[in-house]
């Protein structure tokens, strides 16, 4: 369910855009930055959610990650201008970057491997459904009641799963220490990079701010991955890549988000604006597209989750003691 609430808040604002234009006062730029101050603080601090739940506990983590989401959703619901809106969004960025990865790792703990791949598929269903269904369930929020209530609707379902955190076991993962080198160059690299991109469109790909995110941003990825190959405790162990299955489809889940959140913030408005439909009719017609890749996907890939994911997320709870690779004194 929080995985669900998190990919669906991906797209569900698109559709209330060009509403949220006019009750605001914006322009594009504002809308923008809407959809992107979410996008631009769960991308950079994706990998620095997962660190600190390695470290600190994973469910105390997450638990957090759920307060943040649900308390920034009504914040952005409360906003009386688009400033207010923009802080909101990239606090549920935040909490988003905690609950994602932490979501799937919990899992990793609480699951026999054995049935592994089937819980995996189970998630990555309810990830998929939330993308496809959050221009459908915006564009219907917003046409019976009001853009408010896109992100009301976040409240009650966290307010729900704070309480049944607590039946969760508490994990660690890795050797349970946070690499500080590689959360710096993973965070400012991927802001770099990221604000690059989403700056590049308005101030122009030669300008001077977009030219140093994007140049400084990849230098600082560059020494990231470089660090994470010889760091003691990795944040992103890289012999994972050695898995044809594991690379692959990390490629095609990037190039297909690349394409489909780069091209859904035009399509909802352009269907409204131009075609002259409704946020609810703008939704239905985005859902054949935004609804293919779950329902295309295959089942649970067994396969690859014995093969590449069974020892992805090593797990240590307090019941099972982890051995120390420290030499004795």
């Amino acid at each position: 369910m929080a995985t669900f609430m998190v990919a669906m808040d991906n797209l569900i604002v698109t559709n209330a855009l060009p509403v949220i234009r006019v009750d605001l006062g914006t322009g594009l730029e504002g809308l923008e930055w809407t959809v992107n101050a979410y996008t631009l603080t769960f991308a950079v601090l994706l990998l620095t959610g997962a660190a600190l739940g390695d470290r600190f506990g994973r469910r105390k983590i997450f638990a957090a990650g759920l307060v943040i989401f649900t308390a920034a959703s009504a914040l952005a619901a409360l906003s009386p201008d688009i400033d207010t809106l923009i802080a909101a969004r990239a606090v549920q960025g935040l909490g988003g970057a905690i609950i994602t990865p932490l979501s799937l790792t919990l899992l990793a703990d609480a699951v026999p491997p054995k049935r592994r791949g089937a819980a995996f598929g189970i998630w990555g269903a309810m990830s998929g459904l939330g993308v496809a269904l959050g221009p459908v369930i915006g564009g219907a929020v917003v046409d019976s009641a009001s853009w408010q209530w896109i992100f009301w609707i976040n409240v009650p379902i966290g307010l729900i799963l704070l309480p049944l955190v607590a039946a969760v076991r508490e994990s660690r993962g890795g050797a349970g220490r946070l690499d500080p080198v590689g959360v710096v160059l993973a965070t400012a690299g991927l802001f770099g990079v990221v604000f690059g991109l989403v700056r590049g469109g308005s101030q122009g790909w030669t300008s001077g701010p977009v030219l140093l995110g994007l140049i400084g941003g990849g230098v600082l990825v560059i020494a990231f991955v470089a660090w994470q190959a010889r760091a003691r405790y990795p944040m992103l162990p890289l012999p994972l890549f050695r898995s044809r299955g594991f690379s692959v489809s990390n490629a095609v889940g990037f190039v297909m988000a690349f394409g489909m959140f780069g091209a859904v913030f035009l399509g909802a408005q352009f269907l409204q604006t131009v075609q002259g439909y409704s946020p609810l009719e703008a939704g239905v017609r985005t859902l054949p597209w935004t609804a293919a890749p779950p329902l295309s996907r295959p089942s649970p890939v067994r396969s690859l989750t014995a093969s590449a994911c069974g020892g992805c997320w090593p797990s240590r709870s307090p019941s099972r003691p982890r051995a120390s690779h420290r030499s004795p004194r």
